[in-house]
């Protein structure tokens, strides 16, 4: 029988639960798909413009593969608003067993028929397989830069294992962290690369959720932007509702102006960071001049919740620059941005990416894989 794809209903559950249980007995406890069929985060609501909705692959009764799908808007400059989607937490049974090898394929193709002009973000580098999938498809794929700060950097040199790949780099870092000479190195390096803070006029304050004053900020700023997932105040109160106490949002003020936001909060616990506390700058928008003070407001306010270290990724180069002039270092990144064809052909070329608008809130970055 073939593998039919359908939107994942109450009646899909058990199947589900089955397809999961099978998934994990090949022993990752993260292949799971959703339990339920109602999505959690981002159901369709009042804002018809962003929401997510499920669908299972099925062979008979059984569910082999499933995926979802955000629907949500771009602007781009010289088109305007455009309707596109985002694929993400595609699971397919052919990760444990090849004679389902053909699943994935299938649910990418059932996507573009849905939506053609369909993205992906994340992945875990170029390196993973759906990356090398959708580049096969023909997919445009860039890598979104990644910025961290270091705010202890004893504790960081001890905890972050991707730096402790052989016995002789463990002792030097161990030696690093226990003379402090590696303290010194690290707040000497993002000393000089700090830039004087800009304070004259500026003000940052906390706010419980966002409101209408941030329409005023994405109409006067997305023409600055090649391209730039909406972040208008119906979509800010969707992604970032008041009963999310995970993540502080931050106005930022020139005089009586608002001219920016920030949403900050700490990453959820990751091996690669060992036992630090990651905070991570999850989410921005201002005009490219202003970047520097509202990446500047976002530090300070992660620094103040006693974290050890701070990341974040940004495709604009404005916003790239802002955090270089906050002290912030540039690594390897493995947050990949892919666009389907039709998607790539209403973008400008790939190799302009550090003209997009692109953080780590967008495509599945929340609520909490940030």
């Amino acid at each position: 029988m073939p593998i039919a794809i359908e939107p994942y209903r109450k009646e899909h559950e058990p199947a589900v639960q089955e397809f999961n249980r099978r998934m994990q007995a090949a022993g990752d406890p993260n292949l799971v798909f959703y339990k339920t069929a109602t999505p959690h985060w981002l159901p369709k609501s009042e804002n018809k413009a962003l929401y997510n909705e499920y669908f299972v692959a099925l062979d008979g009764g059984a569910v082999r593969g499933a995926y979802a799908l955000k629907h949500e808007q771009v602007f781009v400059r010289g088109q305007g608003l455009l309707r596109v989607g985002c694929y993400h937490h595609p699971l397919s049974e052919g990760i444990i067993d090849r004679s389902y090898a053909s699943v994935g394929g299938l649910m990418v193709r059932d996507a573009l028929h849905r939506q053609p002009l369909l993205y992906a973000l994340g992945m875990g580098g170029m390196d993973r397989p759906l990356a090398k999938m959708l580049k096969a498809l023909g997919w445009s794929l860039a890598l979104v830069p990644f910025f961290f700060r270091v705010i202890h950097p004893a504790r960081f040199l001890k905890e972050l294992h991707a730096l402790r790949t052989s016995v002789a780099r463990t002792i030097a870092l161990n030696a690093a962290a226990a003379t402090g000479l590696g303290w010194l190195a690290i707040r000497t390096v993002q000393g000089l690369r700090a830039g004087r803070p800009r304070t004259n006029g500026i003000a940052a304050d906390r706010v419980d959720e966002f409101s209408t004053w941030a329409d005023a900020i994405w109409t006067q700023a997305c023409e600055q932007y090649s391209m730039a997932l909406v972040r208008d105040y119906l979509t800010l109160h969707s992604l970032y509702p008041v009963n999310d106490k995970h993540l502080t949002r931050l106005r930022v003020r020139s005089g009586s102006t608002e001219i920016g936001w920030a949403v900050v909060g700490e990453r959820r616990k990751d091996a690669k960071y060992g036992a630090m506390r990651v905070g991570s700058i999850v989410d921005c928008f201002a005009s490219p001049e202003n970047a520097f003070v509202v990446a500047q407001a976002a530090t300070k306010e992660l620094e103040k919740q006693r974290l050890d270290l701070i990341v974040s990724n940004q495709s604009h180069a404005a916003w790239g620059d802002a955090l270089r002039r906050c002290g912030f270092f540039s690594g390897p990144s493995n947050f990949v941005f892919a666009a389907s064809k039709k998607y790539a052909e209403a973008l400008p070329p790939f190799e302009n990416i550090g003209t997009f608008h692109t953080t780590r809130a967008d495509g599945d970055g929340l609520p909490r894989n940030f």
